[in-house]
């Protein structure tokens, strides 16, 4: 499994190289529902290569020109946590063919925190096809050897459990939130930049423990241990590892991820391109790279969005409150 998770990044990491001087095409009004796609789409990340949100898009893009009859081009435009390419979405050309990435809770989370150039009612995300699930890690050789075990010491060693994650008010951040509440415990949460430097702190010995996402699994399975996983089942690729729920703990969530377009494009290219990612969740060789890598997928297409956007905002808006984004009301 991590020779397979390995591979998958080595043609991340070369197909990155061939695409990373591409610019975002020109702003267009031109946009017809009759023949799309007929060209190449443009598909832009929001973060630097080599993340989740990008191996997930190159996994796409893998079955993108199978199922759409054209291929997609991915470009980067990193900055702020994704909010600098999400607060230009709305200029970009509304013809179908720029999409972007877009995450929650990001999109959610950032515009409770301070301006930054877009609140979460101007993007229009038509299709979330997946999500990496928050799970704890330990290393190998911690004296953890399950979730009983770290919530025992935590009950009698208040604020001495550390757990590192992808920076604050993240998904990782707010699952260990959860946690404690849940299981009555105090832990202490400490950001890093990014996925990789949390789970170079785990393997350290830098924290006691990592709420990470499940995907680094695939990356570091014979240096780390998981301990549980927030997941509604057990992962494929890690049919040894519960769930939260299976130990008594209602926690399912990680970051979810999916595809948005200018608010501007005519809603039947929305639906067009919101089929298109739903078909490419239904290919085999896409579902087996994902299953294989840690990520659980979801089919919210577009007639669906406004449920789960309008819960979602309701789940993290009290979330918020918790990790002192908006003062309780």
């Amino acid at each position: 499994m991590i020779e397979v998770f390995s591979n998958n990044l080595k043609k991340v990491i070369a197909s990155i190289a061939a695409t990373a001087a591409l610019t975002v095409t020109p702003f267009t009004n031109s946009a017809s529902a009759d023949d799309y796609p007929s060209k190449p789409v443009n598909y832009i990340i929001p973060f630097n290569a080599g993340g989740e949100s990008d191996l997930s898009a190159r996994f796409q893009q893998a079955s993108f020109e199978k199922i759409a009859g054209v291929p997609t081009v991915i470009q980067y435009m990193a900055g702020a946590g994704g909010a600098v390419a999400w607060s230009q979405l709305n200029g970009m050309p509304n013809d179908g063919y720029t999409i972007m990435g877009i995450n929650i809770p990001h999109t959610i989370l950032q515009p409770l925190q301070k301006d930054v150039g877009y609140q979460t009612d101007d993007l229009t995300p038509v299709h979330y096809f997946h999500y990496t699930p928050d799970a704890i890690f330990v290393p190998v050789d911690s004296r953890f050897t399950n979730l009983n075990d770290l919530i025992e010491y935590a009950k009698q060693n208040p604020a001495m459990v550390t757990f590192s994650g992808s920076g604050s008010n993240s998904s990782n951040n707010i699952a260990q939130v959860r946690l404690d509440e849940m299981a009555g415990i105090t832990t202490t949460y400490i950001p890093f930049s990014g996925t990789g430097p949390a789970i170079t702190a785990v393997l350290g010995s830098q924290v006691m423990a990592g709420f990470n996402y499940a995907t680094s699994g695939s990356n570091y399975g014979d240096k780390l241990r998981m301990l549980a996983v927030a997941s509604d089942e057990r992962l494929p690729a890690f049919p040894e590892v519960p769930t939260f729920k299976e130990l008594g703990f209602d926690l399912v969530g990680g970051a979810y991820r999916g595809v948005a377009v200018p608010a501007s494009t005519p809603e039947a290219i929305k639906r067009q391109v919101s089929d298109i990612v739903s078909n490419i969740n239904a290919d085999p060789e896409f579902k087996k790279k994902m299953e294989e890598g840690g990520f659980v997928l979801t089919d919210i297409t577009y007639d669906k969005m406004d449920e789960f956007i309008a819960a979602k905002k309701k789940e993290y808006g009290a979330a918020a409150e918790k990790l002192g984004i908006v003062a309780k009301k």
